[in-house]
């Protein structure tokens, strides 16, 4: 259960070592009993374990993906090589070459030398490190894999930067397109269509309809730019408001899904996501229920959300994952067997860690083709919004003409 991760009980425990120093420190628990039991498995002989509100929560800071990886990485490392947590803790708060991170780091090494567990203190500061971190590391060090652990969230929180970095970098050259593209648009309706006002004066009240609506526009981002700025942010603001329903929120999401193009590239990331973050949980020992609920936190979309809270409840009852997974729609018909033969062969992480890659693959062909088809779409926009501008101003011209 989720509980045996997340919402556990804060201990104060003061203990001999087998030196017979004692110490003292904080643990996590299920009860006073279970955190007894844990320390005499560390080596430690009880004297007193009573159980406080947790630490206080910090309000933290969040760290660069990539950065955060690598330091998760050089943790790995160093415990690999023989350094004691602290001391790799220590090693990494004195880097230079990231003061945020440092920061951070050793922050959590004073923490831990306090007799904190690492998990405990990171999950002190929600907005530095998300949920599913935090599991991956109380489940390392339950198991005593923290090492191993470490290297595979670094893994994960690489390829989730690098897919990152693909979207980003693929809309970079549509994004300046549509923008150059504005420009042009906000220099003729303030520069070049107001000089055909008086041009046309004769005609005023007898303009074609296309006209009107261009003057108008013209109006709006010209003469009358102050009030056209307020209503914006009025009407912005009025939406953003009403998206925090969660009705609303809901539909946005869905119609979202059934967008050409992009709708197809939202549900593949939602999947990719999905998938490896499950997949990584389940590998290094996290219980399924748990680990399907800390995957609906991260979800990063409602209608993914909702798939998972069904593939819950469908597992809590003993019934499959694939099934909430097939009827969602999110998943590719192979993806959803591929996830089904691995339920069965009860090797559903690493499985679901490769079909993460795989689906990595599908999404920067996805992008590649998405860029391609969506360049020439704006250049055609742009060009038609160009030649309706000219066609409203040359129609009444050419009546003008002919009166003549």
């Amino acid at each position: 259960m989720l509980a045996d991760w997340i919402s556990v009980g804060a201990f104060r425990y003061t203990a001999f070592d087998t030196t017979g120093k004692r110490v003292r420190g904080y643990l996590e628990s299920l009860s006073a009993r279970t955190a007894a039991q844990e320390l005499e498995r560390k080596g430690l002989t009880p004297i007193q374990v009573e159980e406080q509100a947790s630490p206080q929560r910090r309000k933290g800071t969040r760290l660069p993906v990539r950065k955060l990886a690598m330091t998760y990485q050089q943790l790995s490392d160093l415990l690999r090589a023989g350094v004691p947590l602290l001391r790799a803790l220590r090693i990494v708060g004195r880097q230079k070459s990231s003061p945020k991170i440092a920061g951070i780091f050793d922050q959590l090494a004073d923490e831990v030398a306090d007799g904190m567990e690492m998990s405990t203190a990171m999950g002190n500061r929600p907005e530095t490190f998300a949920s599913a971190q935090v599991a991956l590391i109380r489940a390392g060090e339950k198991a005593g894999i923290l090492e191993s652990v470490l290297s595979k969230l670094s893994s994960m929180l690489a390829a989730q930067a690098e897919l990152r970095g693909k979207v980003l970098g693929s809309l970079i050259y549509p994004s300046v397109l549509a923008g150059f593209g504005f420009l042009i648009l906000i220099v003729i309706f303030t520069a070049f269509v107001p000089r055909f006002r008086p041009l046309l004066a004769r005609l005023e009240g007898d303009l074609p309809a296309l006209t009107s609506v261009v003057f108008f526009v013209s109006d709006l981002v010209g003469r009358y730019i102050g009030i056209t700025a307020i209503g914006l942010v009025v009407i912005g603001f009025g939406i953003a408001m009403i998206r925090r329903q969660e009705k609303v929120k809901q539909f946005a999401a869905e119609a979202q899904l059934k967008l050409p193009i992009v709708g197809h590239l939202v549900r593949t990331l939602s999947a990719a996501r999905f998938c490896r973050l499950l997949g990584t949980l389940l590998e290094n020992g996290v219980p399924m229920i748990g680990a399907m609920q800390i995957a609906k936190q991260a979800a990063g979309h409602p209608v993914m959300a909702k798939v998972i809270e069904d593939a819950i409840e469908s597992v809590r009852e003993g019934g499959s994952i694939t099934d909430p997974l097939t009827a969602s729609g999110l998943f590719d018909q192979d993806v959803v067997e591929m996830i089904s033969v691995a339920e069965t062969a009860n090797n559903l992480g690493e499985v679901l860690v490769t079909i993460a890659d795989t689906i990595d693959s599908r999404v920067d062909r996805l992008l590649t083709t998405s860029v391609r088809l969506l360049e020439p779409l704006l250049l055609v926009v742009i060009a038609l919004a160009v030649v309706v501008v000219a066609a409203a101003l040359l129609l009444p011209m050419a009546e003008l003409s002919s009166g003549l």
